[in-house]
């Protein structure tokens, strides 16, 4: 079994969201899981041919962009691909390549789940009644739907505290895989937020499917801003090619 560690999506080098690529490994799903919970990292990729199969410390997931960045960098080596996979859990097609040291991972938009989105609801998530949103709530998917709620600025943002008891069951309930919270940047980048774990130390410090959903929201190439708050900065990057989107970042083996 051959184990290997890397940094992604880092705003700088030595930077970004850690995640374990396993080749070799187990095949058993209570396996891998353990395997997860015990490297206490945020994501592991175990590697099967050209199936990547992603687990989080506390569940396996259908799909984990940053662990595909890893996955990305051990598999193509020098080469600029495009390599095709697919994921473990519902078969969906990736394509990774890399260009100028950024691995990107090429997605197609997806179909979302036909959700009422009540006036109180973005408020009561994100723990505050009195929020005022900057643009009507919506749901995107590049292969797991986000709410995504636009907040007035970074300072907002980075000042929430949402009830993440209330975010579970209401994704639960929907199809929708948490809330992603954005905002614009003076620079015209993003800066954005995802709550979708019930421990708040477990907040993501770079969501590429969060930058996928925003990029067909706003249907065009997004840079976005991660990770201060967890002391992780990411950098996330995406293109539009046709009905593809890439996602984009830096993945450092450490």
């Amino acid at each position: 079994m051959e184990v290997v560690e890397l940094r992604c999506f880092g705003a700088r080098a030595g930077e970004g969201n850690a995640a374990l690529v396993v080749i070799g490994g187990a095949q058993d799903e209570a396996v891998r899981l353990a395997f997860a919970k015990a490297s206490n990292k945020p994501a592991c990729v175990f590697v099967d041919g050209d199936v990547l199969d992603y687990y989080y410390p506390h569940m396996r997931s259908p799909l984990c962009l940053h662990a595909t960045l890893a996955a990305g960098k051990v598999l193509l080596g020098d080469q600029a691909g495009p390599l095709k996979v697919r994921t473990g859990l519902k078969g969906q097609e990736l394509a990774l390549s890399q260009r100028n040291g950024t691995i990107f991972v090429s997605l197609r938009r997806q179909q979302t789940p036909t959700v009422a989105i009540s006036t109180e609801l973005p408020g009561r998530l994100l723990g505050d009644q009195s929020i005022s949103l900057a643009s009507e709530p919506a749901i995107a998917s590049v292969g797991s739907p986000k709410l995504l709620l636009e907040v007035a600025d970074s300072a907002t943002l980075q000042a929430l505290q949402p009830d993440l008891a209330a975010i579970a069951e209401w994704g639960k309930a929907n199809g929708v895989s948490g809330v992603y919270a954005w905002c614009r940047r003076e620079d015209g980048a993003l800066e954005g937020r995802n709550f979708n774990h019930l421990d708040p130390k477990l907040e993501d410090a770079a969501t590429g499917v969060a930058a996928g959903a925003l990029t067909v929201l706003l249907d065009k190439p997004v840079t976005l801003y991660q990770g201060a708050n967890m002391r992780q900065p990411c950098l996330l990057r995406t293109t539009i090619n046709g009905e593809d989107i890439l996602v984009g970042g830096a993945a450092e083996i450490v």
